[in-house]
C-alpha cells in the first residue's frame, strides 16, 4: 500500500482520475432510490449494505436486488425526472480543476448508465469516459434483466476497467476515488486510491487506505499545491 505522502503525489501528478459515483459523486446510493421509488426500499437497502460490505458477490448483490426492484424503463425515467441524483458539495469544482489540467476523469459505477449518465452531463464529463451496468427493457418498458457482460456488474469489475484503460490510453498514473469495498479492490492496477467518507463511512475502506478524505475540498487544497 502507497504511503499518505505517496498517494498524495500520485494524485498531484495523476493522467486519469476515476471516481465511483453513488454516495461519492452523488449524495445517495442508486440503486436504493430506485427501490425506494419503486415501493422496495427496506429489502434493497439491506442487501446494498451487505454487498458494499464485501460478503456476497457484487453480481449476486445486483441480480438479487433488481429481481425484487423490477423497475420498467417508465420509473427509471420519472425517477430522474422527479428525484435527480444530488451531486456531493465540492465535487463539480474539483472535476472542473482536473479537466483545467488536463486530467482525464471517469465515471466507475457498478449503478446504472442511465442515471449516471445524468451525473456526467452535469460534471462536463463525455460519456464515453463513463463505465457504468446497463438496465435491459423488453419493447413495451417492462424490467428484462442487465448487461452481465458489462465489467462493472462483477466484483473486481472497477479493476478490469481501469486496467482496460490504462491499455487504450497508455496512461502510467490513474487513482481511484471512492468510499466502497469495489473502489478499494481496484487498486492495484489503480497506482494510487482515495478512500471518500463524506456520505458514508464504510469501516473496512477506512482501515485499508492510507488517504480517507470526507470532503472535495481536501482534494482541491491539495491540487492547488502544485
Amino acid at each position: 500500500m502507497t504511503t499518505l505522502s505517496q498517494t498524495k503525489e500520485i494524485f498531484r501528478i495523476a493522467e486519469a482520475v476515476c471516481f465511483d459515483v453513488d454516495s461519492t459523486v452523488i449524495k445517495e446510493e442508486g440503486i436504493d432510490e430506485l427501490a425506494k421509488f419503486c415501493g422496495v426500499g427496506d429489502a434493497v437497502t439491506e442487501m446494498t449494505r451487505k454487498a458494499m460490505g464485501g460478503s456476497v458477490t457484487f453480481k449476486t448483490a445486483l441480480t438479487d436486488r433488481l429481481s425484487i426492484i423490477r423497475c420498467s424503463r417508465e420509473q427509471v425515467n420519472k425517477l430522474i425526472t422527479d428525484h435527480p441524483p444530488q451531486l456531493t458539495a465540492g465535487i463539480k469544482e474539483l472535476v472542473d480543476s482536473l479537466h483545467q489540467r488536463n486530467v482525464k476523469v471517469f465515471l466507475i459505477s457498478g449503478g446504472f448508465r442511465c442515471i449516471v449518465e445524468h451525473v456526467a452531463a452535469q460534471l462536463n464529463i463525455p460519456l464515453h469516459r463513463v463505465y457504468a451496468n446497463r438496465l435491459k427493457f423488453y419493447f413495451n418498458g417492462e424490467y428484462a434483466g442487465f448487461d452481465e457482460n458489462q465489467p462493472t456488474a462483477e466484483s473486481g469489475g472497477k479493476g478490469k476497467v481501469i486496467s482496460m484503460l490504462k491499455e487504450q490510453y497508455g496512461f502510467k498514473t490513474v487513482v481511484m476515488i471512492g468510499d466502497g469495498a469495489t473502489d478499494l479492490e481496484a487498486c492495484p492496477p489503480a497506482s494510487a486510491f482515495i478512500g471518500f467518507g463524506g456520505n458514508v463511512t464504510r469501516p473496512q475502506v477506512k482501515e485499508r487506505c492510507s488517504w480517507y478524505v470526507t470532503s472535495f475540498g481536501e482534494l482541491l487544497k491539495e491540487l492547488e499545491k502544485i
